[in-house]
């Protein structure tokens, strides 16, 4: 396996492990569309949180420049913490997220006919998707710091290439879902079982890939 198809496996899968209960309040989000509340409101505030939390976990990329590997590689310890307490861990938060969907009140009132995409960004019913968004996923970037500090910079554009596709293909899907909201809470609760061994798997692979297991197991 090329490095590209490794470096393609490895940003699918953590993006399907960070990204995959969004589909819980895409779906309300979706469900709530009104004539002033927009499905583009919903697609830009998801893309826009996604972004503050890669903009935040770029400070792993910058420290892996000047930090060397072995000890870099350390950081591979969060996402395997994450992905332990997310399997013995029998709370399910998605209610809970829904409960904040449920809050935003969208307004009614005369509907904008065209709306470019920064006053898009501006608008606060953009913002609080983005709220719901670092919210939902203010503990990935405990998956993003090790994972970016780690990758080269042609690694880590693959990588994100493959993040950001993958929340374009989850907004198209809960957009569809939203005949079946079930369906995305269905999938979520499932992917709940799955993900947390691929986030311990990318936290292994990330230790012994800088080889940070001999700091912790001196051979």
């Amino acid at each position: 396996m090329s490095w590209l198809e490794g470096t393609v496996a490895t940003g699918i899968a953590v993006a399907v492990a960070t990204t995959l209960d969004d589909n819980i309040y895409l779906t309300s989000f979706f469900g709530k569309v009104s004539r002033t509340f927009r499905p583009r409101h919903v697609v830009v505030g998801e893309f826009l949180g996604f972004t503050i939390l890669v903009g935040i976990s770029m400070i792993g990329f910058f420290v892996g420049l000047v930090v060397p590997d072995m000890w870099i590689g350390l950081l591979g310890c969060l996402p395997i913490i994450i992905g332990i307490n997310q399997l013995i861990s029998k709370e399910d938060d998605g209610n809970d997220v829904v409960e904040e969907v449920e809050k935003v009140q969208t307004e009614v009132g005369r509907p904008r006919i065209k709306q470019s995409l920064w006053s898009t960004v501006r608008d606060p019913k953009t913002h609080r998707v983005t709220a719901v968004h670092i919210s939902n996923g203010g503990n990935n970037i405990a998956v993003y710091v090790p994972l970016f500090a780690s990758s080269s910079l042609p690694s880590l554009g693959v990588i994100l290439t493959m993040c950001y596709m993958t929340v374009g293909v989850w907004c198209f899907c809960s957009y569809s879902l939203t005949r079946f909201p079930g369906i995305s809470t269905l999938v979520a609760r499932y992917g709940r079982k799955i993900c947390p061994l691929v986030l311990i798997y990318l936290g292994l692979s990330i230790l012994f890939k800088a080889q940070s297991y001999r700091l912790i197991f001196p051979v």
